[in-house]
């Protein structure tokens, strides 16, 4: 039997949109993704080896009165991800300010595109795989901020479901006029399926990351040290009693295993594999501890600040006309 897509309408807080669930009917995988909602992947479940059908990414259990997009699924930030210092920056000898929406009031934070309603322009489902493609376009979809930003770009994403894997490409384009700066980063928060609700603290990550950026008040300072030893991942570990929001840079290069999140009685791991232009992996961990959030990254926060000062901080310029596209993708393996 095929994979198939359904619709249904649905409200969460004060937003009601059409949430489009993807889902192989044989293998029991689902991925149930919000358009209104940032195009935010809010759920997606799959086959543990154990048998039992369980979650990947965590969803709040108050999703649907108190949706904040950052908080469940899979979030993604553009055009740029995290923090931006007190939501100023300069690019080609014009200033920018964009709102103060990080929880302090003090910067900028995860872009434009986690609050607002994206365009659904394609759905596909064949024996193998389902997929979604959103759009967003600054211009049409947040207007009322073009004027915070140095251009209008364009963004699309593509969810692709199949038995044991959520891959997610993107393509971002610039129609002009002018160079245009970006970066993109995605915020998924991962559990086990068989072992969903468990404590964060048991769960073992590994990440080979050979350095980390200092960060103050949440912001890159554009220093890069050795990873030290209490948040090194290179070597599988628990996470433990650590509280992460951790930035890492120097993952080796080309399309490479970026991160696994395993645990000793899970039957299963998650892997993350990732394009080389996703240079950066932020992993956090939320105060509820119920889940890890492994978040690859193609900039360090603050990248527009940072690369004023000549850091290389990721930050990319399309000129009018050119486009990026990159693919990221989760799978559930056999531990």
């Amino acid at each position: 039997m095929p994979f198939g897509i359904t619709t249904r309408e649905a409200t969460a807080g004060t937003v009601t949109g059409t949430v489009y669930t993807l889902a192989d009917p044989v293998g029991g995988a689902t991925a149930e993704v919000w358009p209104a909602l940032g195009f935010n992947c809010v759920r997606w479940s799959v086959r543990a080896p154990s048998g039992g059908v369980g979650p990947v990414f965590y969803t709040a259990s108050d999703w649907e009165t108190n949706p904040v997009p950052t908080r469940s699924g899979h979030p993604i930030l553009f055009p740029f991800p995290n923090r931006l210092k007190h939501g100023r920056f300069a690019f080609e000898g014009k200033s920018y300010q964009l709102p103060l929406n990080e929880s302090s009031g003090k910067h900028a934070i995860h872009g434009f595109t986690p609050k607002s309603a994206w365009r659904v322009v394609g759905v596909t489902a064949g024996d193998d795989a389902a997929e979604i493609t959103g759009e967003f376009r600054i211009s049409t979809d947040r207007p009322d901020v073009l004027a915070c930003w140095p251009g209008d770009l364009i963004l699309s994403v593509t969810y692709r479901l199949t038995v044991s894997a959520l891959e997610v490409r993107c393509r971002v384009r610039n129609p002009g006029p002018g160079n245009v700066p970006f970066g993109l980063g995605y915020h998924p928060y991962f559990c086990l399926p068989s072992l969903s609700g468990e404590p964060v603290g048991g769960m073992v990550i590994k990440a080979p990351a050979a350095s980390l950026w200092v960060a103050e008040d949440g912001l890159a300072t554009g220093e890069q040290i050795p990873t030290p030893a209490g948040v090194d991942f290179t070597v599988p570990r628990p996470v433990g009693d650590a509280v992460l929001d951790t930035l890492y840079g120097d993952l080796p290069a080309g399309t490479t295993l970026r991160a696994t999140l395993s645990h000793p009685r899970a039957t299963e791991r998650v892997t993350v594999t990732a394009d080389a232009a996703f240079r950066e992996l932020l992993l956090f961990t939320p105060a509820h501890r119920r889940a890890v959030a492994v978040e690859p990254y193609t900039c360090t926060s603050d990248a527009p600040n940072l690369s004023a000062r000549g850091v290389d901080a990721g930050l990319r310029v399309l000129a009018s006309g050119a486009e990026f596209a990159a693919t990221v993708r989760y799978s559930v393996e056999t531990a």
